[in-house]
Formats: structure tokens, C-alpha cells, sequence
């Protein structure tokens, strides 16, 4: 009943805010910890802080600024969330999710997702930018799952599809992209696992984690990539490595939000630049690239 409830909220709110505006976006794009810049770049912004919308939850993490916006991107018709919601804020997953279903309401046809994240693969280095490809979720080996709960069939199926959660065709625009701008020796593709946090990993976990398969790791996207997928948005994501896990016991190095917000600022540019390119080259009206 809960999810349902939620159900009820989003419709109230995704009205609330067409309300407001003379333009459906169909795109949603969700920054991560430090790069907010992307919402900067939207033309004939109209900016809503999330305390003032109804039902909204709130950001409580420092690099999210707690904004939702409104505005043009390259021509295309977009809303940008400066911040978002974790488990570790202490939110339900499915109270975490609740934008991605607004997003459905408000017209969104795909959702493109940054976070920040450790990498765990030994080739990747601090700055480098993945595209995801696959992901693992932790917290639903122990039913931590967005979409428990009763199902509403007006949103999506029971049981949805995610072997192919990231698409295909994105996740090659992105590589041509990449490789016009010239960000080869930076640009990589792996697969994201989401934990719960707010703690970082240990070094245990993370010799667990990339012998699962894993490249990175963070505490984000995930399950909003679930909800998005059930209600039949394209998805497209990356996660920006802002520091290496720690995977040696002799290693004095430790992970801190800092190092991640720091990062973020420095590799910003680029990553603006080649989500602002991609979307350029996407075709709504299709359905395509």
C-alpha cells in the first residue's frame, strides 16, 4: 500500500509542477555529487528548490544543491535534478525513486544519470569517466528493491526486463562522442555497484565486489535506473571515478567526500561537454539517436 500511496503523491506533484510550466520536458537529468554544473547549462531556466514542492523529499548531502530545473539543453526540452536522494539519508528506496515516476508524469521520455563514484577496477585512474553498462544491486540481494510492494500497472509490469537496463544505442553515441572530443584515454565502459553507505567500503568488500564483476562502486543511481526502466524511459548513465578504492592492507590512503567533491570540479567540464553533445545528436520525436 505504501508504494501505491507514493503512486498517489507523484501524480499530485507531477501536476503541481505542469501547473507551473508551459513546456512537458523529455528529458531528466539527474546530477551527482559535484556536478551540478549540467543544470547550469539549461537555457530559459525556471528553478524550483525542492523544499517548495509538495511531496518533494530534501537533499541533505553537501554537493547536491537541492534543485529542481527547468529549461532547454542543446534545443531539447529537459528537467534537471541538482541533487538527490539516498538510502543513507535514511529514506525509503521507493521514497528515493519517487522523481524518476514524476519525471514519467511530466513527459520524461529518457533519464540520463551522473554519480560519482570509487573505482575498483586496477586499470581505471581518478578522473576517468565510465559509461555503465550493466550494474549490481547490493541492497536487493536483501529485498531492497524500488519496486516491492504492490505494483501499479499504470507505470509498468510486475516483473520488468533489466539485462537491458542501459541502452545500447546511448551508451554507443557516447563512445563516438567521447572519441571526437578526444577523451579516449579517459572514457571507459564497466559495470556499477550500488551499496547502501553512508560508510565507504571496506577493503574486504571491495576485493568481493570487483571479483562480482564490478568496476565501480557508489551509493546512488541504481535503483533509480530500476524505477526508471519500469516506467519505460530510455536510461543512459556514467559515473565519474573521483577516487581509487582502497584495496591493499599496507595502503594509508582512505576515502573521503572531499577527494570526490574535489574531482568533480576538475573533470566537470568534460563531462558536460559530452552529455551536452549526446544530446545534440538525440532525436525525441523518434525515439532515437
Amino acid at each position: 500500500m505504501f508504494l501505491l500511496y507514493l503512486c498517489l503523491e507523484c501524480k499530485s506533484t507531477a501536476e503541481w509542477l505542469l501547473a507551473q510550466m508551459e513546456v512537458r520536458p523529455l528529458l531528466g537529468i539527474v546530477c551527482g555529487s559535484g556536478l551540478g554544473g549540467l543544470a547550469e547549462m539549461l537555457k530559459d531556466q525556471v528553478v524550483f528548490r525542492y523544499e517548495d514542492i509538495p511531496n518533494f523529499p530534501q537533499s541533505t548531502v553537501r554537493g547536491h544543491a537541492g534543485r529542481l530545473v527547468f529549461g532547454t539543453l542543446k534545443g531539447k526540452p529537459c528537467v534537471c535534478m541538482q541533487g538527490r536522494f539516498h538510502l543513507y539519508e535514511g529514506y525509503p528506496v521507493q521514497k528515493t525513486t519517487l522523481p524518476m515516476r514524476i519525471f514519467k508524469l511530466l513527459g520524461v521520455e529518457m533519464v540520463i544519470l551522473t554519480n560519482a563514484a570509487g573505482g575498483l577496477n586496477e586499470d581505471y585512474k581518478v578522473g576517468d569517466i565510465m559509461i555503465i553498462k550493466d550494474h549490481i544491486n547490493m541492497p536487493g540481494f536483501a529485498g531492497v528493491n524500488p519496486l516491492a510492494g504492490q505494483n501499479d500497472e499504470r507505470f509498468g509490469v510486475r516483473f520488468p526486463c533489466m539485462s537491458d537496463a542501459y541502452d545500447r544505442d546511448l551508451r554507443q553515441l557516447a563512445q563516438d562522442v567521447g572519441e571526437e572530443l578526444g577523451y579516449k584515454d579517459f572514457l571507459r565502459e564497466g559495470v556499477y555497484c550500488v551499496l547502501g553507505g553512508p560508510s565507504f567500503e571496506t577493503i574486504a568488500e571491495c576485493r568481493m565486489l570487483y571479483r562480482l564483476g564490478a568496476d565501480a562502486v557508489g551509493m546512488s543511481t541504481v535503483h533509480e535506473v530500476i524505477v526508471a526502466r519500469h516506467c519505460g524511459m530510455r536510461v543512459f548513465a556514467l559515473s565519474l571515478i573521483t577516487n581509487k578504492a582502497v584495496m591493499d592492507y599496507n595502503s594509508e590512503e582512505k576515502a573521503n567526500h572531499e577527494e570526490v567533491l574535489q574531482t568533480g570540479k576538475q573533470r566537470a567540464e568534460q563531462l558536460e561537454e559530452l552529455v551536452s553533445t549526446m544530446v545534440a545528436r538525440i532525436e525525441h520525436n523518434n525515439n532515437s539517436v
